[in-house]
C-alpha cells in the first residue's frame, strides 16, 4: 500500500453524476484515479480533469467478479459509487447495491485497500422500499467485510448534471402544472454534489474516523413542494401544482411499468413517502458534514448557475423587480 497522500484510488461507477466530481476532487489532491465502469468510453471526458495519465478509465462490471478483482489490483483505496434508482433487466437492486457492494469490499480487502461506500439517507433493512433495503444490505456487507470502511449517506444531491432539478425545470417549460406526489410534504435536505465529492476525498485521505456511517445533508430542510417553488423562482416561471395521492401515484406507476424508461416506479413512490433528512442520532454523534469541517452550500447559491438555461430567455431574461421597485441588479438605487 502506498504511504503518504498520493494514492491509487479506484472509483467504481466513476462515470456518473457524483463520480465525475469525486474524480476531480481526488485529482486536485494529487491522487491517481482509475475510473471503473461498464462503459469506459463514457468516462473518457474525465481524463482532462487531471494531469496526463492521472485519470484512467477501465472496464469493470460488478456482476463479474473477475473484472472487479482486476480493477483493484495494487489499489490503496476503493470508492464504490454504483447505485440505481430503478431496476432494469439483470440490473436489480440486490445485484447492484447488495451483492455488488459486497464484491467490491471483498476485492478491496484482498489487496489491503481501504474503502468508501456511497449509500443514501433512508437506507433501512426494514423499509417497505426494495431500494432502501438493498442499500442497507450493501452497507452491512461492506462493514462486515472491512470493519474500518466508511459509509456515506447523502440526501438528494444537486448540481449541474443532476436528474432532479434539471428534470422539473425542463418540465416547467411546457407543462402548465407540476406534480406533487402525496401533496409534496416529504422533507429533504438537498446537498451540493461538490460538497459530497470533497467529503469522499477526505475519507480517502483518512481525515475522518472510519468504521462509521455519516449522513450528509445541506444547510436547509425543505419539503418537496418548497424545492419546486425554489426551482420555479430561479427559472422565473409560475406554474400550478397538482396533488397526486400516494395511492393514485402507485396505480399510475404500476400501469407504466412496462413502458421503456418509465418516469416513476412503485418503489419510488414508497421512497417519496419517507422524509430524507439527517437523523437526530447522526447529529448528536457528529456523523454529519460537520465532521468534515465543511460549510455546505445552499440551493440559492448554486441553482442559478445551471438552471439559468431554463428561463424564458435564458441568461438574457430581465430580472424581476425586488421589494422597493429596484431591479435585482440595481438594489442600491444607483443608476
Amino acid at each position: 500500500m502506498t504511504i503518504g497522500l498520493n494514492k491509487t484510488v479506484v472509483l467504481f461507477g466513476g462515470s456518473g453524476f457524483l463520480g465525475r466530481y469525486v474524480a476531480r476532487a481526488l485529482a486536485r489532491r494529487g491522487h491517481r484515479i482509475r475510473v471503473a465502469c461498464r462503459r469506459p468510453d463514457l468516462a473518457y471526458h474525465l481524463q482532462i480533469a487531471g494531469n496526463m495519465g492521472q485519470i484512467l478509465p477501465i472496464q469493470a462490471n460488478l456482476r463479474y467478479r473477475w473484472s472487479v478483482d482486476r480493477a483493484v489490483e495494487d489499489a490503496d483505496h476503493v470508492v464504490n459509487l454504483v447505485g440505481i434508482l430503478a431496476e432494469s433487466g439483470r440490473q436489480s437492486f440486490d445485484a447492484v447495491q447488495n451483492f455488488g457492494a459486497k464484491a467490491v469490499a471483498e476485492a478491496a480487502r484482498g489487496v489491503g485497500a481501504g474503502m468508501t461506500q456511497i449509500s443514501a439517507i433512508g437506507a433501512d433493512a426494514n423499509s417497505e422500499s426494495a431500494y432502501a433495503r438493498s442499500k442497507a444490505a450493501g452497507e452491512a456487507a461492506v462493514l462486515q467485510t472491512i470493519p474500518e470502511a466508511t459509509i456515506l449517506r447523502p440526501s438528494i444531491i444537486f448540481g449541474a448534471e443532476d436528474q432532479f432539478f434539471n428534470r422539473f425545470a425542463d418540465m416547467s417549460r411546457f407543462s402548465p402544472f407540476l406534480p406533487l406526489i402525496g401533496g409534496g410534504t416529504t422533507r429533504y435536505q438537498p446537498v451540493y454534489v461538490g460538497d459530497v465529492a470533497e467529503a469522499v476525498a477526505d475519507t480517502v485521505e483518512g481525515k475522518v474516523p472510519g468504521g462509521r456511517i455519516y449522513e450528509l445533508g445541506g444547510p436547509e430542510i425543505l419539503s418537496f413542494r418548497e424545492m419546486m417553488e425554489e426551482m420555479l423562482r430561479v427559472v422565473g416561471r409560475k406554474r400550478s401544482f397538482i396533488n397526486i395521492p400516494y395511492g393514485a401515484a402507485s396505480t399510475m406507476a404500476r400501469l407504466m411499468r412496462f413502458l421503456p424508461g418509465a418516469p416513476l416506479t412503485e418503489d419510488q413512490v414508497k421512497q417519496l413517502s419517507i422524509d430524507n433528512v439527517v437523523s437526530e442520532e447522526a447529529r448528536a454523534e457528529g456523523r454529519t458534514l460537520d465532521a468534515f469541517e465543511r460549510m455546505p452550500r445552499t440551493l440559492e447559491a448554486i441553482l442559478p448557475s445551471y438552471l439559468v438555461r431554463f428561463r424564458p430567455q435564458g441568461q438574457f431574461t430581465k430580472p424581476k423587480p425586488q421589494a422597493g421597485g429596484l431591479d435585482a441588479e440595481n438594489q442600491d438605487g444607483i443608476a
